[in-house]
């Protein structure tokens, strides 16, 4: 595993990172024994967010009070703070959280703009005072939409950007890349495994071990996920001919508009799990399941009918989805498999 520096901070990490949002969905022993296993097993950033429910508060069970020396590892979080009151609300819960002195990387979450100094909402003069009381130590943001990230790896006010990056990346999220290595901005790769829909940890590995500045945050929730990433330290995977082949065979089967599963979108005004019936097209093919055809999830997709097109949920998608209309097409493929008209 080749150690990879993020831009301008001179953090310098192995390409292969923990993302910690999925332990918020397990108790607070298995997350600490997760955690410290992926420290000993050569992991050295951590990306968690005060959205998060626990999350930090696990890392910090995990990492402070002295169990590791504290400049052995890189900490990231966010906060959605839209307001210098709830900015500094969320960085000294952040700091208590997670049992630290200071966050190495602190980032906007899911900008909807580039905050600039001067621009009236004072969220950037925030990261600078942050900064200069030594309570962070990088600025940061994390987008969804191309165009913001863009403009902050433009700007040369941000550090690092975090995008949601997998082998299913178009030419203009490769250029995004390529913009950040130009302009010396650390990237930070969230969602490589889009959501769920890619299973071939092999070949997502792969993809973004072809880039330099990149580090990928992996969602680990288990033993055994935590332990494939692992495997990767010693025998990371590389591109060749036969990942080429597979990842071209998947961005055609994936090609057009598709749910990331990222809930940005909720909640809905009818109570629709949006996130999750949405792509249950996907998931029943890509991740077959009992589970998907359960008499709870058959309870939601019928719920899913009860859509009233208010339009609340469409300027909340990052990636510009017609909710409405891609929910209607999962309804109807999954009314074909629980009537045995298709095989899952």
């Amino acid at each position: 595993m080749k150690n990879i520096t993020l831009g301008k901070t001179g953090i310098t990490v192995p390409q292969n990172a923990f993302g910690a949002l999925p332990i918020q969905r397990v108790d607070t022993d298995t997350a600490v024994a997760i955690l410290r296993r992926a420290y000993e097993g050569g992991m050295r950033l951590f990306d968690t967010a005060r959205a998060y429910s626990d999350s930090e508060e696990k890392l910090g069970r995990a990492f402070g009070g002295g169990f590791i020396p504290r400049e052995s590892i890189v900490i990231t979080t966010k906060t959605t703070a839209k307001n210098p009151d709830d900015f500094w609300k969320d960085l000294d819960t952040s700091l208590e959280k997670l049992r630290t002195d200071y966050i190495d990387v602190y980032q906007f979450h899911l900008m909807g703009q580039c905050y600039r100094p001067g621009d009236g909402t004072g969220m950037y003069e925030c990261m600078l005072e942050a900064k200069r009381q030594g309570k962070i130590k990088h600025i940061g943001g994390t987008a969804h939409k191309i165009g913001i990230a863009e403009e902050l790896a433009e700007s040369g006010l941000y550090e690092t950007v975090q995008y949601p990056i997998s082998y299913l990346a178009d030419d203009r999220e490769i250029e995004l890349i390529k913009l950040c290595n130009r302009n010396n901005v650390g990237v930070i790769c969230m969602k490589g495994l889009a959501g769920g829909l890619i299973t071939n940890s092999k070949a997502a590995m792969a993809f973004v071990g072809q880039f330099e500045g990149t580090v990928a945050i992996w969602g680990i929730q288990r033993d055994e996920e935590l332990s494939e990433w692992l495997s990767y330290m010693d025998n990371t995977p590389q591109m060749d001919d036969e990942i080429r082949k597979f990842i071209d065979s998947e961005k055609k089967e994936l090609s057009g508009e598709f749910c990331r599963g990222c809930g940005y979108c909720m909640p809905c005004t009818v109570g629709i799990q949006i996130n999750q019936c949405n792509r249950m097209a996907l998931m029943l093919r890509r991740a077959p399941s009992a589970g998907w055809l359960s008499e709870y999830w058959q309870g939601e997709m019928k719920k899913a009918e009860e859509c009233i097109e208010c339009g609340k949920c469409l300027p909340k998608c990052p990636y510009g989805l017609n909710i409405p209309e891609l929910l209607k097409k999962n309804i109807a493929d999954y009314k074909e498999v629980i009537a045995g008209n298709r095989a899952v």
